[in-house]
């Protein structure tokens, strides 16, 4: 088994020819592109399915604000706000507990 390395789109489009062009035979693309089969098979389905824009690689890209919808916005907001909150809510029980210690000393 051939272990994984990063490419490019460009070389994941010409893998894909490739196996294409030699009636998907993804054991001899693996090979010669030293690509997992796995990972080969994997993007000739993905190529199959949705074409070239499929074999992007997005992980951990996140979208551009004008890509969330006004929904999608409020939510993440939200979420920010609570965070925020459970923040300043532990904050606020610490300086009570140090109030606590410290108003007990004198």
């Amino acid at each position: 088994m051939t272990k994984g390395r990063n490419t490019t789109l460009e070389e994941r489009i010409q893998i894909v020819k490739y196996c294409l062009e030699h009636n998907r035979n993804y054991i001899e693309t693996a090979e010669k592109y030293q690509v997992s089969y796995q990972q080969v098979r994997s993007w000739v389905i993905k190529y199959d399915k949705s074409g070239v824009d499929a074999l992007i690689d997005r992980r951990g890209k996140r979208k551009s604000e004008d890509e969330f919808t006004e929904i999608h916005r409020l939510k993440a907001q939200n979420k920010l706000l609570e965070a925020r909150n459970r923040w300043l809510e532990m904050e606020n029980e610490v300086l009570k507990k140090l109030q606590e210690i410290e108003g007990g000393r004198y």
